[in-house]
């Protein structure tokens, strides 16, 4: 045994007395001479095998669980380090053993702090430190540390990792190889002028590259001498965070390659093999997103090239372990070498399921001292088997530019089956993603026989994925694997930037979680939407009506299908008997119920109606304030709701209100907003439209008319009354005056002519006269007549209706009549039952019908009326005050403590009206006569005491702009000297408000909301945003957040449920939730409350803001994205630079901070040119997104 070491002792001796030598005498380049020696160090060197016990990684994430397993599947003890950021995270639970290192340092300064883990992998007997990927792993004294302590570094040797690591030295060895390089320097810059001189020599673009790391890290493209200065201190901050050592070098930049990288693996004894090549040209900011092994479409001959300079140039540095050498090859298919990575790549997995060679087991084996011929690695058996893809799934929003999210995952669902493999390490429900790291999440492998099958594998592996509390880029991966050039061509590294439709996202819908979520909010923190009484929903659920199998029988629409507008006209002219319009699905829910009525209940009843009332007129179920109101208090699109009603029920004919030229808004919009209204809402279902204006002003009225016409609508022209025909005191709206209004609609082509009666003000004895005036002058005009039942006269004024020649009357179901609502269904049918005025509706069904709403209206007892008013007034004759106002004063009043004072406000609103001129009042100049009622009854100013003083007084808004005429020209004029007293200098309106408004763009208000809310837009939302810009985009904000609410029954969405609660969810046919939920936690230090559910048996849990706790908090602000000038953080991280200070000037586009997120910086620019009014940041102050930065004014 001594013998033999002695022989060994004198031959290595000798041989290291030879190297002297040759080392005095040979005056090559020192690259040279240092390649030269290695090789021959390593040719004559013996080589002891000695088994490695126990691992530790210096390193985090999937890499160490990577190189975990390996060591386990070959008996290998295990040892993982992690920093105080990293106690949660699964790497240091697969271990055998965990230890903390760098206490007290940066989360990433604790992976880089080489005595630390070099301590603990003394103390714990380590064998060898495998390096992964990152951080230390082409740090060449981390790997000369582990050797001087003893400890086997699982890699290639120190002199190695400086040498390839170094790319400048890398490319000196690479050129004296006789490998291709692309131009460049020949040491790290040193400066910024340097790369000017560079770029002076060799012109743009260039490219700056981290001398001492890789990953995307560190580098950056300029093709303008203007950007040279930004970029050249962004990359050399991300060198220095990422690599503790800032250096770059410059290299041209070759535009348009393909990146194609070679797999290498030498051993201690100077064989070197190849297992073949991966393209990594699939990158955005230089970050390889997708990798393909082998590259798709390579030319056999520039394979064989590739290969043998990266076989060539490992064994010229006696190159050991893994590694990859790394190309650029460009369009006419000549390569050039860019650098070595000495250590394993992220994308080995690849190389591994082609080759079937396990990377972690041959490079622990090399370590062992074992040759490749050992492990039965000869060149000659390296074959390539099929095709793989690896897809980095990453927290990142495409979205957004690819900002990196940071949060909780609330879900984790992989996806998995034949051909696929799955290396991850934070992915699982309740990982925290912070933005200390990388943001990778999971990496997905997918092996097939060839590209298109291992692509089509790898597409429904992303499918199947679930990932929620954070944003991934699945769906933009999905998308690379779905595009053309992808499946049959070749890529190159523009890939990305050249397809603009990778972009066009499809959105995750994420429902059953962003539900989850709603559900908790409402039982941390009470209804989203408002409550005016403290009422409990009702315990019974409603029960829908039996409905027989099949097709509903042929209703009125028909006629209207078939005939037209003016068909259907004549058709409800000659039928026999009264015809009934039902306002339960609307009016009648507005006047009792606050209009809070949901889709989800509508839907319910819907086909019992279809069935059992199609001879009806119509349902009048849309339009007014359920349009907006749907939007902001329910969470609804309006326009979801028609479509649905109209699938429901498609045989009874829907019929909406549209107030004039101001369509379903209380402004004025441009004419062709009005036209493509109608348009729309004609295509969606809707079939007539009542069209009123709220001051019977004939220009404004004919617009809407002339809109719904030329939409295909039935246009029925709706007069608003006011007044008393009846009696001969009062002039101003007259018998005369209504007849003489009815003359000009009809001149103007309605089809139907409508009395609008909206405060119930209209009279058996006035009924007979109006209606028996307009019948005599209009023989041929169908004319149908509204009211409300606030008197309780409103079933006898509307049989007096009928017998005067009316040919449609409005009800409401029982249970949804009377008081502010129509007259009873029930009554009319009753009382005509056996006349010519016979409904032909059987009082069973209103029975049913009745009974359902009568359980429903339950479900909304914070919103009934009758919570605060028990019965009608007849003196509403008095006041005039609309059916639905009525309403709504009166719950004002009692939510201000001033319902003692209703009366008060009642005799005011009667006032107010007098001082405007008497106005005919429905939806907005009820608003009006309304607002000016209450500042009267909180100012205690008389009638008097307003036209004495109307020069000094501050009016509500909508007064002042009423008396500008924004709404139109009143019957009779502005009131005077009122008007003139309060504009004063303020400027007037001559004619029709919206005659001079520009025509509205809905192309570029389309590409806005696209812009805005990341998904694709519809007319029908087009239009949303026409008539309610702010609403809509509240609207989609919080279906953005809380997800489709409208599945919730009422109950659920207003109050949510209760603790241990079991309840479905139909999301759509055939995909249903079911949840419970179980617990609700304490509060914690960040102001939430976890809520505990079960869904479809599955714990998930979300964590819910206290927004009642977190007043008392301190938080940074967020920035307001209503508020033009505040800057919030694009995405969470850290403040590593503020370029700008309070009271400067600054332009649009200027830089105003730096922040750093997973390792990657991303300049905040100035949206707008202005002064800055105030920084909310400090230097390494850490954001979470949309914390506001500053404010600019």
């Amino acid at each position: 045994m001594n013998a033999s070491c002695s022989v060994a002792a004198s031959f290595v001796l000798t041989d290291m007395m030879r190297l002297q030598l040759l080392k005095q005498s040979l005056n090559f380049l020192g690259v040279k001479r240092i390649s030269l020696l290695s090789h021959v160090y390593q040719s004559t060197q013996r080589v002891e095998y000695k088994p490695i016990k126990k691992v530790m990684v210096a390193n985090r994430g999937e890499i160490a669980i990577r190189v975990f397993r390996a060591c386990t599947e070959l008996g290998i003890r295990t040892v993982a380090v992690y920093s105080e950021q990293d106690t949660g995270q699964m790497h240091r639970q697969k271990a055998d053993e965990a230890y903390l290192i760098g206490k007290g340092l940066p989360p990433v300064g604790a992976y880089l702090h080489i005595p630390d883990i070099i301590k603990v992998a003394k103390e714990n007997e380590v064998d060898a430190i495998h390096p992964g990927y990152g951080f230390l792993s082409e740090r060449s004294d981390f790997a000369q540390a582990c050797m001087d302590a003893g400890v086997r570094f699982i890699g290639p040797s120190p002199e190695v990792v400086k040498n390839m690591g170094d790319k400048v030295e890398a490319r000196a060895i690479a050129i004296n190889a006789g490998v291709p390089v692309v131009p460049g320097t020949d040491s790290p810059i040193s400066c910024l002028q340097e790369a000017q001189e560079f770029s002076n020599t060799y012109g743009f673009p260039i490219i700056f590259k981290a001398a001492y790391g890789g990953g995307g890290r560190g580098m950056r493209v300029v093709r303008s001498y203007e950007e040279l200065e930004e970029n050249y201190q962004r990359a050399y901050s991300e060198a220095l965070a990422a690599f503790g050592n800032g250096a770059l070098f410059v290299e041209k930049f070759i535009e348009k390659p393909r990146h194609i990288e070679v797999q290498i693996l030498g051993d201690k004894f100077g064989n070197v093999i190849h297992l073949y090549e991966r393209d990594c040209s699939i990158q955005r900011r230089h970050q390889k997103v997708v990798e393909i092994a082998p590259a798709a479409q390579l030319d056999p001959h520039l394979r064989d090239r590739l290969t043998a300079d990266s076989v060539k140039l490992a064994k010229q540095v006696g190159y050991e372990n893994a590694g990859t050498v790394e190309f650029l090859v460009d369009k006419h298919g000549k390569h050039y070498f860019i650098e070595v990575n000495s250590r394993l790549q992220v994308e080995h997995t690849v190389t591994e399921e082609i080759t079937d060679v396990d990377l972690v087991h041959a490079q622990i084996h090399v370590a062992e001292g074992k040759s490749l011929p050992d492990l039965g690695l000869k060149q000659e058996n390296i074959r390539i088997n099929g095709c793989a893809i690896q897809c980095r799934v990453t927290t990142e929003d495409p979205a957004r530019g690819f900002q990196p999210d940071t949060g909780r995952i609330e879900v984790f669902r992989s996806g998995e089956g034949m051909g696929i493999r799955l290396d991850s390490a934070s992915a699982f429900q309740g990982a925290i993603i912070s933005p200390h790291y990388d943001s990778l999440l999971v990496k997905v492998i997918a092996h097939g026989k060839d590209h298109q099958t291992a692509a089509t594998k790898m597409n429904r592996a992303l499918a199947e994925f679930r990932i929620r509390g954070v944003k991934t880029n699945i769906p933009f991966l999905q998308n690379v694997l779905s595009n053309d050039q992808f499946l049959h061509g070749t890529v190159d590294t523009q890939f990305i930037d050249e397809n603009p439709d990778l972009f066009n996202l499809k959105p995750v819908q994420n429902r059953a979680q962003k539900l989850l979520h709603y559900l908790g909010h409402v039982m941390v923190n009470g209804p989203t939407t408002p409550i005016p009484v403290k009422a409990k929903a009702s315990s019974i659920d409603p029960v829908i009506p039996q409905v027989p199998l099949g097709e509903p029988p042929i209703g009125f629409r028909e006629v209207l299908l078939r005939e037209g507008p003016e068909g259907f006209s004549r058709a409800i002219r000659r039928h026999k008997g009264l015809l009934l319009m039902d306002t339960t699905f609307r009016d009648a829910h507005q006047s009792l119920l606050a209009t809070r009525v949901r889709t989800h209940d509508l839907k319910q009843i819907a086909p019992f109606v279809a069935h059992n009332f199609n001879n009806l007129f119509s349902l009048e179920n849309w339009g007014g304030a359920t349009f907006d109101v749907a939007m902001r208090f329910l969470y609804e699109c309006p326009w979801r709701r028609l479509q649905e009603m109209r699938a429901l029920i498609p045989n009874v004919p829907f019929q909406m209100l549209l107030r004039g030229a101001n369509a379903v808004g209380y402004t004025n919009y441009p004419d062709n907003a009005v036209f493509k209204f109608c348009e729309v809402a004609k295509e969606n279902g809707m079939d007539i439209f009542r069209v009123f204006d709220s001051l019977n002003y004939l220009p404004n009225m004919i617009l809407g008319m002339e809109a719904a016409g030329q939409a295909g609508g039935v246009v029925e022209a709706a007069i608003s009354y006011t007044g008393d025909v009846s009696d001969s005191t009062r002039t101003k709206y007259s018998l005369d005056y209504y007849v003489k209004l009815a003359e000009e609609l009809v001149k103007a082509g309605t089809h139907i002519l409508c009395i609008k009666d909206m405060a119930g003000l209209l009279k058996p004895n006035a009924s007979t006269l109006l209606i028996g005036a307009l019948r005599d002058r209009f023989p041929e005009i169908p004319i149908h007549v509204h009211t409300h039942d606030t008197a309780g006269a409103g079933v006898a004024s509307m049989l007096a209706c009928a017998q005067a020649g009316a040919d449609i009357v409005d009800v409401a179901v029982d249970s949804m009549s009377g008081m502010t609502s129509q007259p009873s269904m029930g009554a009319i049918v009753a009382c005509t039952k056996g006349t010519d005025k016979d409904t032909g509706i059987a009082l069973e069904q209103v029975f049913d019908y009745s009974e359902y709403w009568e359980v429903t209206r339950g479900l909304y007892a914070a919103f009934d009326c009758t919570a605060t008013m028990k019965s009608g007034n007849a003196d509403v004759y008095e006041n005039e005050i609309p059916g639905g106002q009525y309403t709504n004063l009166h719950f004002q009043a009692h939510s201000m403590g001033l319902g003692n004072k209703f009366k008060e406000v009642k005799k005011a609103y009667a006032e107010a009206n007098k001082l405007l001129g008497d106005l005919i009042k429905v939806t907005p100049s009820s608003k009006i006569v309304g607002d000016l009622a209450q500042f009267m009854v909180q100012n205690s100013l008389t009638r008097h005491e307003v036209e004495e003083k109307a020069d000094e007084l501050s009016f509500p808004l909508s007064v002042v702009e009423y008396l500008q005429g924004y709404i139109g020209i009143p019957h009779g004029g502005f009131p005077e000297p009122l008007r003139s007293k309060v504009l004063k200098d303020l400027p007037r309106i001559e004619g029709r408000p919206g005659a001079s408004l520009p025509a509205m763009d809905f192309k570029t208000l389309e590409q806005q909301l696209k812009k805005k809310h990341h998904e694709d837009i519809t007319p029908e939302d087009v239009m949303s945003a026409a008539m309610y810009p702010k609403v809509f985009d509240e609207f989609k904000e919080f279906n953005s957040q809380f997800g489709p609410v409208e599945c919730l029954n009422t109950r659920l969405f207003l109050e949510g449920p209760k603790i241990a609660e079991e309840f479905e969810v139909e999301l759509e046919r055939g995909k249903t939730l079911h949840i419970k939920a179980l617990a609700l936690g304490d509060l914690n230090k960040a102001g939430q409350r976890e809520v505990f559910f079960e869904l479809n048996g599955q714990l998930r849990s979300v964590l819910v803001k206290d927004t009642v706790a977190i007043k008392e908090m301190h938080f940074h602000p967020k920035a307001l994205k209503d508020v033009k000038g505040q800057i919030g953080a694009p995405m969470p991280g850290k403040v590593i630079a503020i370029k700008v200070k309070e009271g400067a000037s600054i332009e649009k586009g200027q830089p105003l901070c730096v922040l750093s997120a997973m390792k990657m910086e991303t300049v905040v620019n100035s949206p707008m040119s202005g002064t800055i009014k105030k920084i909310y940041v400090k230097t390494d102050m850490s954001l979470e997104g949309d914390d506001l930065i500053l404010e600019i004014e």
